[in-house]
């Protein structure tokens, strides 16, 4: 049987090069074999029998009456599935399903651009059905293992060896949801909550080439189907959920983000407390992961967004920044400082005079830290006209807060790009308002004179005790401490 199918092979494809390393021609390299440059996944396909695929005739050779049937009958052949770590193995059977792949998107495109034929219920049900088989699979836990949740940047991706089959199903199936040919309503029995699911676990896939796809297709998904809307932002949120409170090792993060950034865009005002709820249950939270320097971009993204469309959530935005705030993580901190001032700068007064007492203690501590690159993010804030409007109309309230912190970086930090930053900032507080810069300025050498005097009391306190004990004997298993004279304080 095998010999009647490879006899009916066109000849360019009964000569398989002796080095079949082809099924990735056409739109995407072929995956190169090597120890060095390339991981390798190793994701479970569903099983299936591999046989051989006798081709079928071509679309033109067929009236249009029958090619929605033969539509059919070619995405039934290619539910057939290979197993693509061995390139040598059914390498002429996995060009044949690649041709016919091709085949087919050809199809989809030209139908879309013609409109000529209406995809019906048979076609949809093929064509989920092709698409499930070869798309939909189970990644072994050893795939996520290596994901550590660091953002270093350190992990290499890891390539799926299915890709070029792979990318031409992805492509067939984001034509076929955007042909105008496809009704949207008959779609949505077969394009139903199940498959949708199955695509979103797929973003857990660790080949960045998947999730870019995966990340067109579900955004087309939620633009057709307006009834599955809710559904999609639900199950997006329930990832997150998972992601923030029970694993933090999850790929596709940043994608799913990036998707929901374009979603809340096009959000109508005012806003539903459904999606105030997801800002403050899911999006702040998610500052808090190890990884958030792999989707911080995206995310501050996401929040931003919100913002513009409510400028009232700034404040409860600041709030939950400074629940999360990473204070053993300097590069974390930076960018948290990059993301409040966007927000502070979309904040009016009354908002922004919520939250600048907690904020600017946090900033002063930031000013003071000794990693240079944090002292100066928060240095910087004084660049930003708009934020430095608002501080002038609150200089009453917000310049006794800063001025310890300037005062101790203009004596002693090391870094002098900081300590120019400083004494800028400190004589920018000084134009604004002489008198209360002058009235901190004495408050504060008030207070230095009094810590002064209370270290100094403290030593002759500690003195006095230490003298005391190493006159008194030591009587029984009583222990007294007693520094050595020669290193006394």
């Amino acid at each position: 049987m095998f010999k009647q199918f490879l006899s009916k092979l066109p000849r360019k494809s009964s000569k398989p090069d002796p080095t079949p390393q082809r099924p990735g021609s056409g739109s995407a390299p072929a995956p190169v074999r090597s120890n060095s440059v390339k991981r390798m996944s190793s994701a479970v396909f569903p099983s299936s029998v591999v046989a051989g695929i006798e081709p079928l005739v071509p679309f033109k050779d067929v009236p249009t009456s029958e090619k929605l049937n033969l539509f059919v009958s070619k995405l039934s052949l290619c539910c057939v599935t290979f197993d693509f770590s061995d390139q040598t193995k059914n390498s002429i059977e996995k060009d044949v399903k690649r041709q016919t792949l091709l085949e087919l998107l050809d199809f989809v495109s030209s139908s879309s651009n013609s409109n000529s034929v209406r995809f019906t219920e048979p076609a949809i049900l093929a064509m989920c059905k092709m698409s499930a088989v070869n798309l939909f699979r189970v990644f072994p836990p050893s795939y996520r293992e290596r994901n550590d949740g660091n953002d270093d940047g350190s992990n290499e991706p890891v390539f799926e060896p299915a890709w070029p089959h792979l990318q031409i199903v992805y492509d067939l199936l984001l034509k076929f949801i955007t042909s105008p040919c496809l009704d949207a309503k008959l779609a949505k029995k077969y394009l139903d909550h199940g498959f949708i699911l199955r695509l979103l676990e797929l973003f857990d896939s660790e080949d960045p080439r998947e999730r870019e796809c995966l990340k067109t297709i579900l955004h087309r998904v939620y633009g057709k189907f307006m009834v599955h809307r809710p559904f999609i932002r639900k199950a997006m949120s329930n990832i997150f959920y998972s992601f923030v409170f029970e694993s933090e090792k999850r790929n596709g993060i940043a994608e799913l983000l990036e998707v929901f950034g374009s979603i809340v865009s096009g959000f109508a005002l005012p806003l539903k407390e459904e999606h105030k709820i997801f800002l403050w249950r899911v999006l702040v939270p998610l500052h808090k992961a190890k990884s958030v320097g792999g989707y911080f971009h995206q995310l501050s993204y996401c929040v931003t967004q919100f913002i513009d469309k409510e400028p009232k959530l700034g404040s409860v935005v600041v709030k939950g920044l400074l629940k999360f705030w990473p204070v053993t993580s300097s590069q974390k901190e930076v960018m948290f400082l990059g993301e409040v001032e966007e927000i502070v700068e979309a904040m009016s007064l009354v908002e922004f005079q919520k939250v600048m007492v907690p904020l600017f203690l946090r900033i002063a501590c930031c000013v003071n830290s000794c990693h240079f690159q944090v002292s100066e993010r928060a240095l910087f804030l004084w660049n930003n006209d708009q934020i430095v409007n608002l501080i002038a109309h609150n200089r009453q309230v917000i310049l006794p807060i800063m001025f310890t912190a300037l005062e101790k970086n203009a004596e002693n930090h090391w870094n002098q790009s900081v300590l120019n930053l400083t004494l800028n900032v400190r004589k920018m507080f000084c134009e604004m308002d002489e008198d209360l810069f002058m009235s901190c300025h004495a408050r504060f050498q008030e207070d230095e004179a009094e810590q002064c005097s209370a270290e100094e009391k403290r030593k002759e306190a500690w003195a006095r005790l230490e003298k005391a004990a190493s006159m008194k004997p030591v009587t029984g298993k009583t222990a007294v401490l007693v520094t050595p004279l020669g290193i006394a304080c």
